[in-house]
């Protein structure tokens, strides 16, 4: 097997900028904003959006940071343009159920125009309606009327007090009620102490004179009763025709401004039929009475009234288009809409105008977003959901009050047929766990956009990067950017994809390259940025992260982890290991060292047996002995005892990167022969002894060089990698 030595040119991919077809990327500002290498994405997304079907909602997949959310917006954006407006969505009260209020769509911008209409209708019937039954022939006629029942209640009350005087008792009139008092002989009102008195001849007299007066009384009543019944109707009647032709004229004016081209046109009319019958059914509240009944009477009136309001719960006028909401708190009350309470008299009250709209009712007709993780959190959202696809529903419902222990009035509003289309944005892990363990969710969701986290490079794209970068640059502001801070941009993301072939999709950390460049620039008062501020800002980010990989590098260079950089020894060899901290990663030599002795034993992985090895690490090392044992069994049955360990290593080991450097410690160990220790090596090996690459590959190099670097480079160190890895250095 040939080491082959790679040139300075093989190391790092250099974009030439003359080949990116501009000077600055002021050129570039007006140019739209392609997607860039996620023309798989974006055909899946235009075709999702475009159906109109239940089950063909969208889930979007990919690594952070690829532009997921960003693009299907704008997607998202540019179908809802091409849509009606969609309707309105009103609660009405419910005369026949008012616990159950009743839903109504109107056309985008009616329902502004009926809550108006009704608004003033209200204020109307209020100001109207008394001054009819203040018009003198109103009251010409209801006077008359009440002065026909006066007089002829007025002598059956004579004639039930003559009756009452010629036994002896006088009536009067109190507060509605008839008082008897019993009168003496002399004419003085007898108390019970008199009446007991009395002789018991006179006593029984008197018992019987109450007892036919009393009689009396009933027959008083049964006359004077049908006269109050037809005093009221005949008011009722006079009422109903004051206000009749004013409350109809009101109400055909709405029917006439509001379209006849609605789905619920039936529903409205009905609505505005028992507005009627109910306006006319309370025309008693709307007519003074006396001074110590106005409070209870206006309440009363208000509380009328507050039923012909109505509660625009989504309101498009003036939109165009469909809507496009992005639910980036998708708890159930935004989400799902809610109910709101108030406390009195420590009883829980509400009524259809505290009915709120959530996320979901107002997409209607248009777009929702909402990102996987986030419903994952809430159980009770993530079951509302499911339910919602089933059916294509929703019931309004405030799941909170059912579980309070105070008690409360119940509420049930009109469920509603909402068309929306879904984007649900997730991982890969939350897409293929999806449909493992729910199926029934998943299937509604047919359109898979699948976000690349990387892409082939060409012209093309570097030009469209060129273009990003502008467009990042106008939108916050910032210096334009020569070609060859954008040759330097488009570098960085070949070495975060760690291919010279591929760039990486993760637009989100090249933006944050461009503003971090952008100060660079700004600080030294520069007009655009150049090449210098980019690889400064990019020295300034990797200082901001790098304390770990500096404070291990001084152990090294303190003696405190031994690792030989020169020499050559048996049985001793550098491997290479990179740390990942999440935001940042750096490589660092680790020492691998392998002892054999004559045995049956086989090959020992010590990390494996105190387990500070992960399982892939496990396989490498079962691998690697397969090896051996194929490697050797022609000959005679592998009979040794080998170690293997990672010297000075205590928080575990992971992957199988370092096959090869195992590998070669146990045949050095073997034949006795010396491994030279400048040279540090990683890769990972098969069955057949086929080398493989690994990752992390850049930042593996980078981390031996700088610690041969502080120790004092000699000429006779270097990495050795396999060829496989050869288009994936982008070394710094």
């Amino acid at each position: 097997m040939t080491a082959i030595r790679l040139t300075t040119a093989e190391l790092c991919l250099q974009v030439d900028p003359a080949r990116l077809g501009f000077a600055n990327t002021a050129e570039l500002a007006q140019e739209e904003l392609p997607w860039i290498g996620q023309e798989r994405a974006l055909t899946a997304a235009r075709f999702g959006l475009g159906l109109d079907h239940p089950d063909y909602h969208l889930f979007v997949l990919g690594d952070v940071g690829t532009g997921r959310s960003t693009l299907l917006q704008q997607e998202m954006q540019a179908a809802a343009a091409t849509r009606p407006a969609p309707p309105d969505l009103c609660y009405l009260h419910n005369f026949d159920a008012p616990e159950r209020p009743r839903a109504l769509r109107l056309p985008a911008g009616e329902g502004r125009q009926l809550r108006q209409f009704m608004v003033q209708l209200v204020k109307s019937l209020q100001t109207d309606i008394p001054k009819r039954f203040a018009e003198s022939d109103f009251k010409t006629a209801q006077d008359k009327l009440e002065h026909s029942y006066a007089e002829r209640e007025a002598v059956a009350y004579q004639a039930l007090s003559a009756f009452a005087a010629a036994r002896h008792f006088a009536l009067r009139r109190e507060s509605g009620q008839l008082i008897l008092t019993l009168i003496g002989p002399q004419g003085q009102a007898l108390t019970e102490a008199e009446l007991a008195s009395l002789p018991q001849q006179e006593r029984e007299r008197y018992d019987l004179g109450e007892r036919e007066l009393r009689n009396e009384i009933l027959r008083y009543l049964e006359l004077t009763q049908p006269l109050e019944r037809t005093l009221d109707e005949g008011v009722t009647a006079l009422r109903l025709q004051a206000v009749k032709p004013l409350l109809e004229r009101a109400l055909q004016a709405i029917r006439q401004e509001l379209k006849k081209n609605i789905k619920d046109t039936r529903k409205l009319g009905a609505w505005l039929e028992q507005v009627a019958t109910d306006v006319l059914g309370h025309l008693h509240l709307f007519e003074s009475g006396a001074p110590e009944d106005e409070p209870e009477r206006k309440e009363a009136l208000g509380q009328v009234l507050a039923r012909y309001r109505v509660n625009l719960v989504v309101d498009n006028a003036g939109a165009h288009g469909a809507p496009v909401i992005i639910e980036n708190n998708p708890l159930f009350r935004p989400l799902f809409g809610s109910i709101e309470y108030q406390s009195e008299n420590d009883v829980l009250v509400t009524d259809f105008s505290r009915i709120r709209a959530g996320s979901l009712l107002k997409a209607h007709g248009g777009f929702l977003m909402l990102h996987m993780r986030d419903l994952l959190a809430d159980e009770l959202v993530w079951e509302k959901l499911r339910r919602f696809l089933r059916n294509g529903r929703l019931q309004i419902e405030e799941p909170a009050v059912v579980y309070s222990a105070q008690a409360s009035t119940s509420l049930e509003p009109e469920a509603v047929d909402i068309d929306v289309k879904l984007v649900l944005v997730g991982s890969d892990e939350h897409y293929y766990a999806l449909q493992e363990a729910d199926p029934e969710f998943a299937r509604h969701f047919r359109v898979k956009v699948d976000f690349a986290d990387s892409f082939l490079a060409s012209d093309a794209t570097r030009r469209a990067s060129g273009v990003f970068v502008a467009h990042v640059c106008e939108r916050l502001g910032l210096p334009h950017f020569s070609a060859a801070a954008v040759a330097a941009v488009i570098e960085d993301s070949h070495r975060q994809s760690e291919d010279q072939a591929r760039q990486c999709a993760a637009f989100s950390r090249t933006e944050a390259l461009v503003v971090e460049s952008a100060g660079v620039a700004q600080a030294r008062n520069a007009r655009q940025v150049e090449a210098e501020d980019v690889t400064a800002a990019l020295q300034a980010q990797r200082h901001r992260h790098d304390y770990l990989e500096q404070r291990l590098r001084e152990t090294i260079a303190d003696g405190e982890r031994i690792i030989a950089l020169d020499g050559a020894r048996v049985g001793q060899l550098n491997g290479l290991t990179v740390i990942d901290l999440g935001d940042y990663r750096f490589g660092q030599p680790m020492k691998v060292t392998a002892r054999t002795v004559a045995g049956t034993e086989g090959l020992l992985n010590i990390e494996r047996e105190v387990e500070l090895s992960g399982p892939i690490h496990d396989k490498a090392v079962l691998i690697l002995q397969s090896y051996l044992s194929a490697l050797f069994g022609h000959i005679a049955p592998l009979a040794l005892s080998a170690s293997i360990v990672f010297e000075q290593e205590y928080h575990g080991v992971e992957g199988d990167s370092a096959s090869c450097a195992e590998l070669y410690a146990l045949l050095s160990s073997l034949a006795g022969l010396p491994l030279q220790q400048g040279i540090a090596v990683t890769g990972a090996i098969s069955p057949f002894g086929e080398v493989l690459p690994i990752g992390g590959v850049n930042e593996k190099i980078e981390g031996f060089f700088a610690v041969c670097r502080e120790a004092g480079l000699t000429g006779r160190q270097g990495v050795l990698i396999p060829a496989r890895n050869r288009r994936h250095l982008m070394l710094s």
